[in-house]
């Protein structure tokens, strides 16, 4: 019982912290301070290159972590890593509301890629004249987000980042749905490899490393198309 209550306490107190911290923040300041991360980052945070990700909607929590992670060097990436240094923690506050109060556009359907052949490697020698199709694929990943596979020991996506993908505020758990498929791969590839490990559990990269190339693509594809 009293651990029960702990962990409540310590949830409403998290809860607590995190409206606290983004109560100041100032959405029409950050859309000012913004102006820079369009030209990656696309207009109201909706980029239109793959692999730089969308901002739009996503928790401000999750933005102002990772801002303060280049910053410090924790997460590595010279070009973001510029870009933060000369923020206050007023700055990423109030960028990452403008961001979070934005709309995440919907991508176009994913097409299958010379790339998603060459997973010969990886597959049985039975299935490996007949690669995947887009809706195989999207089925394999909709599995996985939901179910994870257990033997295995990947978990499903649905316990951190909820049944449509919108995430966890409190927990700074990022919203994926809609994000560019090729972002999301590049991601989990880089968890996978060790590139990044800004997490301190290293729990995306205990989950990554276990993913075949074929598994992070369906799961991304899958991902990329909810709404």
């Amino acid at each position: 019982m009293n651990k029960l209550l702990l962990t409540v306490s310590l949830t409403l107190a998290l809860a607590s912290t995190s409206t606290v911290l983004y109560a100041e923040a100032d959405a029409e300041q950050g859309e000012a301070k913004a102006a820079a991360c369009a030209s990656c980052h696309g207009p109201a945070g909706n980029s239109m290159m793959g692999t730089f990700p969308k901002l739009a909607q996503q928790h401000a929590s999750y933005l102002v972590k990772q801002l303060a992670a280049f910053k410090n060097g924790t997460r590595k990436d010279p070009m973001m890593s510029g870009m933060a240094m000369g923020l206050s923690d007023d700055d990423m506050a109030d960028i990452a509301e403008y961001y979070a109060e934005q709309k995440i556009s919907a991508n176009a359907e994913p097409v299958l890629s010379k790339d998603d052949d060459d997973d010969e490697d990886e597959q049985p020698a039975a299935d490996a004249a007949k690669p995947k199709t887009m809706p195989e694929l999207m089925a394999q990943g909709a599995d996985l987000y939901r179910n994870g596979d257990l033997a295995r020991e990947v978990s499903a996506c649905i316990a951190c980042h909820g049944p449509a993908g919108d995430g966890n505020q409190p927990a700074a758990f990022p919203m994926l749905k809609s994000q560019h498929p090729e972002y999301l791969i590049k991601t989990l590839n880089d968890y996978k490899s060790g590139a990044r490990a800004t997490n301190p559990d290293n729990i995306m990269r205990m989950i990554a490393k276990k993913m075949t190339d074929e598994e992070i693509k369906a799961v991304a594809y899958r991902i990329s198309m909810m709404k």
